[in-house]
């Protein structure tokens, strides 16, 4: 089925900012390694977290890391919060190759928010949460099964934070005169929206403050279970973004350059890493049925109160 032009051309505009690769580049600090078999997460008194691993060589790798809290409301010019990392354990920080191995644990029981993708997370001596979760981030678009080993890499994402968390808000609704379905939302933190300042040609954030959103559909078109349709970046000065399951051409590089179907799923998830060193977010809605067409003018209005400000999604309301 081919896109038909007056739905074509403003949904250009709108998905102008969506991920050619998810591997372009990535918003927030995974740890080098991917694929790793976890071992543990510990936090001394003095805001330094240890996390070990065990690397596919089989031998132990012992990760300091430090120096951030939370994030920074989007500043131009100002850099956002980032981690320091020692792969060496305090070699690299303090000179000294055992440092880790005298690594004082006093790091609590979690009592915070459920996270999803969590792997440990526990609650330091000064009331800051530090976690670390899983994530298979770099899935291509489209539905495309991984022809690169790069994109079935799990990343261990660390994150570290005191009081409240971002907020993702999704919602499932009718595009393009209710002839396609889509999916909108916007990411917050303290009230205010989260994004960047500039991005490459392939979507990937210039700085440290651009965040993609990525999206998946459940038990589509594109096979059973979950596969990635697109990643996105929320909206300079909003935080928005919005997506419809329309056909679409593979982006250059990818193993066909047929037109792809559209992809509506049963269910669909959204996921993003937090602003600066906060938590990776994930949220869950179901698809939409000919039972929710009744429904339509109310998510309209909530369309209108959630993407305000937003001109790039327009057309999708």
């Amino acid at each position: 089925m081919w896109l038909p032009r007056r739905v074509l051309v403003p949904l250009l505009a709108a998905l102008g900012a969506v991920l050619a690769w998810t591997g372009a580049g990535t918003a927030s600090q995974p740890l080098y390694d991917a694929n790793v078999q976890f071992a543990s997460l510990k936090v001394n008194g003095k805001g330094e977290a240890l996390v070990t691993y065990r690397r596919n060589n089989g031998r132990l790798r012992h990760v300091l890391v430090w120096g951030a809290l939370n994030a920074r409301e989007p500043t131009e010019g100002v850099a956002q919060v980032r981690f320091k990392f020692d792969y060496a354990g305090g070699w690299g920080k303090y000179r000294k190759a055992r440092y880790w191995k005298r690594f004082r644990n006093r790091c609590a029981a979690y009592d915070g928010t459920r996270l999803a993708l969590l792997v440990a997370a526990c609650k330091a001596p000064d009331g800051t949460y530090w976690a670390v979760q899983a994530w298979q981030r770099r899935l291509p678009n489209l539905g495309f099964d991984p022809w690169l080993s790069q994109q079935t890499n799990v990343e261990l994402h660390v994150s570290h934070w005191s009081g409240e968390l971002p907020e993702l808000a999704a919602y499932a609704h009718w595009t393009y005169n209710d002839e396609w379905q889509g999916i909108f939302g916007r990411l917050t933190y303290l009230g205010k929206a989260v994004y960047g300042f500039g991005a490459t040609t392939k979507g990937a954030p210039k700085d440290g403050y651009g965040r993609n959103v990525y999206v998946d559909t459940l038990n589509s078109v594109y096979g059973q279970g979950w596969k990635r349709e697109a990643g996105i970046l929320t909206h300079k000065g909003t935080g928005t973004f919005c997506h419809s399951f329309v056909p679409q051409h593979p982006f250059p590089g990818y193993p066909s350059q047929q037109l792809r179907p559209p992809a509506p799923g049963e269910r669909y998830r959204v996921t993003v890493s937090g602003p600066g060193v906060m938590p990776v977010l994930q949220v869950e809605v179901p698809g939409l049925t000919a039972a929710d067409r009744s429904h339509d003018n109310d998510l309209s209005t909530t369309f209108d109160r959630v993407m305000a400000g937003d001109h790039a999604c327009a057309a999708e309301r």
